[in-house]
């Protein structure tokens, strides 16, 4: 578990500095000693850039920002990151995931139309930059959980930021000694396996770790009395899946992750309605919108898994059109959504390892 490196400005006795010391995680001593850097946008190969090195993007700046009521407790909010989940009730809001920094502002003013309670936590489902670069903002605009299950040392200590610890790992990586202008974005509480449980707003919130799927630091929340989930990049309405081979993603981790989604949600009326999905980019879903795509995605999986076994090369496959009828659908027009990084993605995850 970790914290923001503020401590109370009282006198400390001797005796008790290695006690307050063992309170200080990862986050800390990266800031402290200068290291870190934003974490990775969408899935690409080169890093993304730090938010003091990147120069403000007008088209994010400019973005409208709306938000829909789900049901229960939830909202989503959608913008030009990833979609943003946000549950409001008597003890102030919790929102997962926080777009670009461009757009925090936009966020806060949108959660504010729900609540003017405080925001209290902030949850990382990745460590994508669509996902993570407002969380200084948005997390400054809220005020932690005092002496609650995810208590803070400080009163102007801005929301508790959750994550799974690699979240943590892949947004402190950077070059030694240099000045680490994106401290306030790094997860101030994280866990290392299985789930992170919060009671909040009189209902259970489950953070659940799903290990090598779009990345190997990708987390789920489920909302299990408003009966909502949001998936993070683990599952989009917009592309097909966005698997990071160098940063721990598989193929088979997706499938495997969509499979959980599947075995949590329960449709309402002939596969529609019930457990709503909030997918990481894209539209609103239900069950049925997550069984196709796995579907798909395990269909597209077995085609290139057989190649393989083939012996065909990356680029036989690619020539085997392993995906075509589905390309007019889920293929993003660039990036690692698309047919061609796809495509690389599930071979690289799948072939023997030289």
């Amino acid at each position: 578990m970790t914290i923001r490196n503020v401590m109370p400005r009282i006198m400390l006795a001797s005796s008790a500095v290695a006690a307050v010391l063992l309170m200080f995680g990862p986050a800390d001593v990266a800031r402290a000693q200068g290291k870190g850097k934003g974490g990775g946008g969408k899935q690409g190969g080169a890093p993304a850039a730090t938010a003091a090195t990147r120069p403000p993007n007008p088209a994010w700046a400019n973005a409208e920002v709306h938000t829909l009521k789900v049901q229960g407790n939830v909202y989503m909010i959608v913008g030009p990151g990833g979609n943003t989940a946000v549950q409001i009730g008597d003890s102030g809001a919790l929102v997962v995931d926080t777009q670009y920094e461009e757009v925090s502002g936009k966020i806060v003013a949108e959660i504010r139309k729900l609540t003017s309670k405080p925001i209290r936590y902030v949850i990382n489902t990745s460590a994508d930059m669509d996902h993570t670069d407002g969380n200084a903002k948005i997390s400054r605009a809220g005020a932690p959980v005092i002496g609650g299950n995810l208590g803070a040392v400080a009163f102007d200590n801005g929301a508790t930021i959750v994550a799974h610890e690699n979240v943590l790992r892949a947004m402190s990586e950077g070059p030694e000694g240099k000045a680490d202008t994106n401290a306030d974005k790094l997860p101030t509480t994280t866990f290392f396996q299985g789930q992170k449980e919060i009671f909040f707003n009189e209902e259970p919130v489950i953070v659940m770790f799903e290990p090598a799927a779009h990345t190997n630091g990708d987390s789920m929340v489920f909302f299990r009395r408003s009966d909502v989930l949001a998936t993070g990049d683990i599952f989009n309405m917009d592309s097909y899946p966005v698997i990071n081979v160098d940063k721990g993603g598989s193929i088979n981790g997706v499938i495997k992750a969509l499979n959980v989604v599947l075995d949590i949600t329960i449709p309402k009326h002939e596969q529609e309605g019930g457990t709503y999905v909030i997918p990481g980019h894209g539209r609103l879903t239900d069950e049925h919108d997550v069984l196709e795509y796995r579907d798909m995605v395990t269909i597209i999986r077995d085609r290139v898994q057989n190649l393989i076994k083939q012996g065909k090369t990356l680029a036989q496959v690619k020539e085997a059109k392993p995906t075509f009828e589905y390309d007019g659908r889920w293929s993003a027009a660039t990036g690692p959504g698309s047919t061609d990084m796809f495509v690389e993605a599930v071979f690289r995850s799948l072939a023997p390892k030289k």
